[in-house]
């Protein structure tokens, strides 16, 4: 449990248009606060979609924000703990991911790795393992998230389980 930082303009774009912050006038300011509660819901509903999209198994997980987006829930392993963490922290907007899941069966945890320009699955497992050729437990580490060991990218963080 802890607190985990992405990018917040790096990620999925699961929140559709931005939306523009203003000023409301004092009559308005009811009608404004209601206003920003409809989008962030609408938010933590597509967050949430998002990981029920990946299929990660996690029993009574609920979703809030604060300045950070808070997640409760409970999983079986630290690794579905882990990808829950990042479905949710690589989404455009989201900058830090508190993490509030129980986990069953404690195990080792993964490293988490920010991608950089440049990086590919088989040079940063050439960092982690000394060995280009082991990217695919990078990749399959990091399913469902990850469609092709190819689509990386600049600011995107992974999971780097241990060897």
């Amino acid at each position: 449990m802890g607190l985990f930082s992405f990018i917040k303009e790096a990620g999925a774009k699961v929140f559709g248009k931005k939306e523009e912050k203003r000023q409301a006038p004092d009559p308005q300011i009811a009608k404004h606060i209601e206003e920003e509660q409809k989008v962030e819901k609408s938010k933590l509903e597509s967050l949430r979609d998002q990981v029920v999209a990946l299929n990660i198994p996690i029993e009574n997980m609920n979703l809030s924000f604060g300045q950070s987006v808070t997640v409760t829930g409970k999983t079986q392993t630290n690794a579905e703990r882990e990808k829950i963490i990042l479905a949710i922290g690589n989404v455009e907007g989201v900058s830090i991911v508190e993490d509030k899941i129980e986990v069953v069966q404690a195990e080792q945890e993964a490293q988490f790795y920010t991608v950089k320009k440049g990086d590919s699955l088989s040079k940063i497992a050439g960092e982690f393992y000394d060995n280009v050729k082991a990217y695919p437990i990078i990749f399959e580490a990091n399913q469902p998230m990850l469609k092709d060991p190819s689509l990386i990218y600049p600011g995107q963080v992974l999971r780097i389980p241990a060897q």
